[in-house]
């Protein structure tokens, strides 16, 4: 079934590659242009003036994301403070926050601040937040328009469909939302939550008018390599505004010490094209397999994606956590333990999750997770080869078929 499945993609995943090499060709550009060399990856310490391979590295991204600035840092901790700087440093008392993709991951109920108790959070500092849902997973555009005030400072798309049932969001859908508000509203920031995204198609939000997006290392532009880290690009201003966020006013970018980590960070993003194709690869594999025995799989393996992010709808709460403790029985580190549901800071519902990963919480190598609520669905993301999603697929199904949950 699995070889079927394969020969039956095969046009898809060629496809794939040709989108990879584009994003490859950009990023071996970047390279060529900054004149990356071997001392680049010597790192710093202490303060971190003068670190001129880390400096090197931001303006590498700045120009495959086509942006005016970059900042590239391990001390981003993961995609979710990527995206709490953009918000805490661009956002004041009196803004007001639009998030245009529906509610945003649960992680970040606390950034955004469900009442004035929540220390830190944008509620506390007083700002005001607004959700307009996607309509049968589409931009509400009248209800967008409409809802825009005077105060609205910023609009946010999560371009990922994270844990929910609606698709994600392609770059042509973000370039016509962004079209229509800027013509009308043309100084409101638009910030693109762009994780789990990059290098899924040949362009990014910055190159279809978004003003900033943010992004994790240890997901797609990490290339499985990058042991932490984060990044945030955009126009310089705002890119400006937030690095003052990140150290202090007035030092900005000019400090934080690197460390060893710049050759991984060097190496993973010139691998990110490569590893975000064996992965994308993965998912139309597991959505294809997955729906021959008689599963719901999101999205349809033919469809157009803009992430990785393959969901997959069991029948029972038994069947998702088999699922998801066989997922973790074929990783490559900590098979021996079995996953099972708990509380997760950040999270309304218990979550199970697999994630054995060479760097803790990789989202770019396989994992397969899911708050514990109906319809039952796991995430299905990452698979730094293709060959791995094989074997965790085979290995999954096989004792869900041992168990009786499915028939071949």
């Amino acid at each position: 079934m699995v070889e079927a499945s394969i020969d039956a993609i095969e046009p898809i995943m060629r496809k794939n590659k040709k989108i990879a090499q584009r994003n490859f060709n950009k990023v071996m550009k970047a390279f060529h242009d900054n004149g990356v060399a071997e001392s680049d990856f010597t790192g710093t310490t202490g303060y971190g003036y003068d670190d001129t391979g880390r400096d090197k590295l931001e303006e590498i991204y700045r120009s495959v994301f086509r942006s005016e600035d970059a900042i590239v840092r391990s001390q981003i901790i993961s995609g979710t403070h990527a995206i709490s700087l953009v918000l805490l440093a661009l956002l004041e008392k009196g803004d007001e926050l639009i998030y245009i993709s529906g509610a945003p991951y649960d992680t970040l109920d606390k950034v955004i601040g469900r009442s004035t108790d929540d220390i830190g959070s944008l509620t506390e500092k007083g700002v005001n937040y607004r959700v307009i849902d996607l309509v049968d997973d589409q931009f509400d555009v009248s209800q967008i328009m409409a809802t825009i005030t005077s105060n609205t400072k910023m609009i946010a798309i999560q371009r990922s469909r994270g844990y929910s049932m609606r698709k994600s969001l392609t770059i042509d859908e973000i370039q016509m939302m962004i079209e229509k508000i800027k013509a009308k509203h043309p100084d409101i920031i638009i910030f693109v939550d762009n994780c789990y995204g990059e290098f899924v198609e040949t362009r990014e939000p910055i190159e279809v008018g978004a003003d900033v997006i943010a992004g994790s290392l240890i997901k797609n532009p990490g290339g499985g390599l990058a042991r932490m880290g984060g990044y945030i690009a955009g126009r310089r201003d705002l890119v400006t505004r937030i690095s003052y966020r990140l150290t202090v006013p007035g030092i900005g970018k000019e400090m934080g010490a690197s460390l060893n980590a710049l050759q991984d960070m060097y190496q993973g993003f010139f691998m990110a094209p490569h590893v975000v194709m064996e992965s994308l690869n993965g998912a139309v594999l597991t959505s294809h397999l997955l729906s021959k025995v008689g599963l719901k799989t999101d999205p349809v393996p033919d469809a157009k994606r803009t992430d990785l992010i393959q969901s997959v709808s069991f029948n029972t709460e038994e069947e998702m956590v088999t699922f998801t403790q066989m997922i973790q029985k074929a990783s490559p580190v900590n098979s021996q333990f079995l996953p099972v549901p708990s509380d997760i800071p950040g999270y309304e519902n218990p979550v199970i999750m697999a994630a054995g990963t060479f760097i803790q919480g990789a989202s770019l190598e396989l994992s397969a997770d899911g708050p514990i609520r109906r319809p039952y669905t796991v995430f299905v993301q990452g698979g730094l080869v293709f060959e791995h999603v094989v074997y965790a697929l085979t290995t999954a199904l096989g004792e869900m078929v041992e168990k009786k949950m499915i028939t071949l």
